[in-house]
């Protein structure tokens, strides 16, 4: 078995470093793998899925993430959907169905961020698995209204004081006019009776919609997990990349 360290690596680091070991080996061989990415866990079960790679196990252990994969094809191996279905409670299904939906929530700004809100909301009415992927400033839109304290170095915290608390604090991309346009928006929303982002928030959280984080961009802002809301994944680029793969509408806003 071959066996492979890639602790302190950050996404994409252990999945790209999986991928190249997996081009060495033959089929029906195996590969252990450990890192120290939070994200890995997802990604390298959405990796296997994709690349037709059978996850045998996986577990968590003092932070490091210890997996073992078998090189081999859905035509000879139990696939991984199979083994994630058949130990998992979770809702959200790796089967492949191209009726789902993803959205890249890259931005904070109040406007974008409604939008998104709304197209997610009605994908789900019209029968779609949804999953949003919050990354980079997307990520203060699924902060916790309540301020969590966590430990940050530096950088984190000069983040943290730029950056909005949370979704009640976003600005507008147009017209903000220094901090009057969102009160105006919030006025003409309720003028329209239409639901403030917090609470569409709370609507797609209830309503199935799957809520990603990323962990790369977490690290990067100085976002902590404790910091999110409830119900959040923490995943990377492959955990994207397997949602998009069984997707007809993918959206970056």
């Amino acid at each position: 078995m071959l066996e492979l360290d890639a602790c302190g690596l950050q996404c994409p680091g252990p999945i790209l470093k999986l991928k190249k070991e997996f081009e060495k080996i033959n089929d029906g061989e195996f590969v252990k793998i450990k890192a120290s990415d939070p994200g890995f866990k997802r990604d390298v079960e959405a990796w296997s899925s994709l690349t037709n790679n059978q996850l045998l196990s996986i577990n968590e252990e003092g932070g490091i993430i210890t997996a073992i994969i078998q090189k081999g094809n859905q035509k000879n191996i139990e696939t991984v959907k199979d083994i994630i279905q058949k130990r998992s409670n979770e809702n959200f299904s790796l089967t492949k169905d191209m009726n789902n939906g993803t959205i890249i929530v890259f931005s904070n700004d109040m406007d974008k961020v409604l939008a998104s809100f709304v197209l997610a909301l009605g994908a789900i009415s019209a029968g779609k698995k949804v999953t949003m992927f919050f990354t980079f400033w997307g990520l203060t839109v699924i902060k916790k209204t309540k301020k969590v304290r966590t430990k940050k170095d530096l950088m984190g915290k000069m983040f943290g004081l730029m950056l909005p608390n949370n979704a009640n604090h976003l600005k507008l991309s147009k017209m903000n006019m220094f901090g009057l346009g969102p009160i105006f928006m919030k006025l003409r929303m309720k003028q329209k009776k239409i639901s403030m982002i917090d609470e569409m928030l709370k609507e797609a959280l209830e309503s199935g919609v799957r809520f990603v984080a990323c962990q790369m961009s977490m690290d990067v802002m100085g976002i902590n997990k404790e910091e999110l809301i409830d119900g959040v994944e923490i995943g990377g680029v492959a955990t994207y990349m397997e949602a998009a793969s069984r997707s007809n509408m993918n959206l970056f806003i």
